[in-house]
């Protein structure tokens, strides 16, 4: 695990841009896994930038993201689905069918989260899987106690990740209490992951899941264990870390 440190918000996301985009220069059927939430925007947005004036081509990538809320439709502003489009894929020369976002108004949930399983597995697992974590310590959905060799299942959302996410919705009664998500043991199967954190509210959550133990009380730990795996900090997030490389 490295752990790289940049002054800024803008500077993270310029150096994790630049490092997705060196890896789809060097293959460019990279299956990428992405995330939604506010920490990725500036990763989005410069990737975006890359496409249109240095030629960075999505054309053959394929995606995977991370969750969606149960009961949404597509249609919904709050679903990660409408995120994607409006923050990344509609700005960028990815075809459509290349994109994979779990479907939370699928007559058959289960179904539809062994199908995502089964996708994942045909197109030959996910090279670069993007994370944000937490104030919990959750990634994706997989929110504190989970198991950690867990598969995309259904999961019912804690109230501080409901509450941390009514600032999206009109008021908290809104903001859906189930999702699918990729599970943690999927999510570990991808060749290399960067989680990204922003702020110092997220650095207690950074500190534990980098330099506590490993637990499923703190789902993000379990990055300790990934052979190849980036933890991108602005300086703000890496506020309470004791042992770093700054880069």
């Amino acid at each position: 695990m490295l752990v790289i440190i940049k002054d800024s918000y803008d500077d993270l996301s310029r150096q994790t841009a630049a490092m997705v985009a060196e890896r789809i220069r060097k293959k460019p059927d990279l299956v990428l896994g992405l995330a939604t939430g506010v920490t990725p925007l500036g990763l989005y947005k410069e990737l975006i930038r890359l496409y249109n004036e240095e030629g960075l081509s999505f054309a053959r990538v394929t995606t995977f993201n991370l969750d969606e809320y149960i009961g949404l439709p597509r249609t919904h502003p709050q679903s990660y689905f409408h995120f994607m489009q409006e923050n990344f894929f509609r700005h960028i020369d990815i075809e459509p069918r290349a994109l994979h976002i779990p479907d939370g108004m699928a007559p058959d949930i289960d179904a539809q989260c062994e199908w995502y399983e089964q996708q994942i597995a045909r197109h030959g697992g996910i090279d670069v899987q993007i994370l944000g974590i937490g104030a919990n310590g959750h990634i994706a959905f997989n929110e504190p106690g989970s198991s950690l060799g867990s598969r995309t299942r259904i999961k019912t959302l804690t109230d501080q990740t409901v509450e941390d996410n009514s600032r999206f919705f009109k008021t908290a009664e809104e903001v859906p209490k189930t999702a699918i998500t990729m599970g943690i043991g999927t999510i570990m199967e991808a060749r290399e992951v960067f989680l990204l954190a922003r702020g110092t509210a997220k650095a207690k959550a950074v500190r534990a899941a980098i330099e506590g133990p490993i637990t499923a009380m703190v789902p993000a730990s379990i990055i300790q264990m990934h052979r190849k795996a980036y933890v991108l900090l602005d300086r703000d997030a890496a506020s309470q870390l004791t042992h770093v490389f700054r880069g």
